[in-house]
């Protein structure tokens, strides 16, 4: 599941591997720290996050494209190349939105955590989440107005 939400969150799995990796080391070097009175997915969770900000941060030449990217853009067949250019969209239009939505629609849609387990991992009320959602769903509906 991290492994999913840091994909969604950077754009290219080697970047998103990177991140999760990182991630388990903190989480393995910091273990004490952490507080049982909390869920430990939104303790790990916040790492990652935290851990894809800083990969965000890198310079763009350092970030490397998928392999599986540039196989999509050899395919000929008709199908698979507007299912390609689709997702395509659809991955750049999530990339595009304001980190606060990007988080909750991954979350959401990649991870399939309810409305409350976004808000814990997040530690937002419930009605933030489902505000947020809206207002995210509603941006990437007008991006993606030609594939919808």
């Amino acid at each position: 599941m991290l492994f999913t939400v840091a994909v969604r969150m950077l754009g290219n799995e080697e970047d998103a591997r990177d991140a999760a990796q990182t991630t388990f080391v903190k989480v393995f070097e910091n273990l004490r720290t952490y507080d049982p009175r909390h869920r430990f997915f939104s303790w790990i969770y916040r790492i990652l996050m935290n851990e894809c900000l800083n990969v965000r941060r890198r310079p763009f030449l350092v970030r490397k494209h998928s392999a599986f990217e540039d196989g999509i853009a050899q395919r000929t067949d008709a199908d698979l190349v507007e299912s390609a250019e689709r997702r395509a969209a659809v991955k750049k239009a999530i990339l595009e939105l304001p980190q606060t939505y990007r988080e909750v629609i991954v979350l959401r849609h990649f991870a399939s955590l309810s409305y409350e387990e976004i808000g814990e991992a997040i530690g937002i009320p419930l009605k933030t989440v489902k505000s947020r959602l809206y207002s995210a769903r509603h941006l990437l509906a007008g991006r993606l107005g030609a594939w919808v």
